[in-house]
């Protein structure tokens, strides 16, 4: 989910993708001052690439938003947050590891857990149904947004912006027969 991101970014803002001083690609976003960037290793030790391109480029943590994938969100759901831990998230353990900190904004973009009885890990690298599809290209292009406005304007307005539940939720919830009680 994160690469479909930061294409759709570079796609959007008419950027190239470019070799890095790390195991990654990026783009630089000149009219922002900000790098997109792709790491080209698993996705366990992405740590490294970003790690590296830290270091190279002397980027404080706090400026970084780090986008992943989040099976414990249902499918097309965004959270952001300013830090905190890897919660199971191995790429961001990776990270956590090599900068050191958990002192970074992240953007974690829901896939949910699929069938319990398939594995994880073949859920998360599975291509997604036909059905779901349209959410995860909503999904896509809302985090997309999302970074456009933590570039812009930072973590508290992206978080304010992003981290309610998506029309569709709210519009379902809006949708069901009233119980009687205010609970």
């Amino acid at each position: 989910m994160g690469f479909n991101v930061v294409d759709l970014l570079v796609e959007r803002h008419r950027l190239a993708w470019e070799s890095a001083p790390a195991d990654a690609l990026m783009a630089k976003w000149r009219a922002s001052g900000a790098l997109i960037v792709k790491p080209l290793t698993f996705m366990n030790l992405s740590g490294h690439a970003i790690g590296d391109l830290v270091r190279y480029f002397k980027i404080d943590a706090t400026d970084l938003l780090v986008i992943v994938d989040e099976v414990q969100l249902d499918l097309g759901r965004l959270r952001t947050r300013a830090n905190g831990s890897a919660g199971g998230h191995n790429g961001l353990k990776s990270l956590i590891q090599q900068l050191g900190t958990d002192q970074f904004p992240r953007l974690r973009i829901g896939v949910g857990r699929g069938d319990a009885r398939r594995d994880l890990a073949d859920h998360v690298l599975a291509t997604f149904d036909q059905d779901e599809r349209p959410v995860v290209a909503d999904s896509i292009a809302r985090a997309a947004d999302a970074v456009d406005v933590f570039v812009a304007e930072g973590i508290g307005p992206m978080m304010n912006r992003f981290n309610r539940a998506d029309d569709r939720m709210q519009k379902t919830e809006d949708s069901k027969p009233e119980t009687g009680s205010d609970a």
